[in-house]
């Protein structure tokens, strides 16, 4: 990828909309909201699809996520799609055809870390068509 931005995010909303429990799964919708601050300063809106196993940790989570706001000085917006399963592999790419306004073009992989306090940091590498 051609850019790197990095900096950190909250959660500012963590809304569970509905639950299903089933033999050995339960199943979860949520939405959620984020605040982001450094290369990437804006806002995104989720929604987010997951299942946890029989100890009601985390099995796998399907996401995607609208951003808005600026990226580098361009103003724009566009959608990451999350894919993980359990703690082990995690995949937030740029959906292609998404990028709006100033981003319209973008391309790319988003990576997040939540360390030990809980604070939480990411790295978005990118590219404009």
């Amino acid at each position: 990828m051609g850019t790197t931005a990095s900096g950190s995010f909250e959660l500012t909303a963590f809304e569970p909309v509905e639950t299903e429990e089933r033999e050995g799964a339960s199943f979860g919708r949520v939405r959620i909201a984020k605040t982001f601050t450094g290369g990437l300063s804006g806002t995104s809106e989720v929604r987010m699809l997951s299942v946890a196993g029989p100890s009601g940790a985390p099995a796998s989570y399907v996401a995607v996520e609208h951003v808005t706001g600026e990226l580098d000085g361009r103003k724009g917006s566009f959608v990451l799609q999350h894919a993980a399963w359990d703690a082990t592999g995690t995949t937030i790419r740029v959906v292609p055809g998404t990028g709006a306004g100033e981003l319209a073009g973008i391309t790319g992989e988003f990576r997040l870390a939540v360390d030990d306090s809980g604070a939480h940091s990411y790295v978005l590498e990118y590219e404009l068509a």
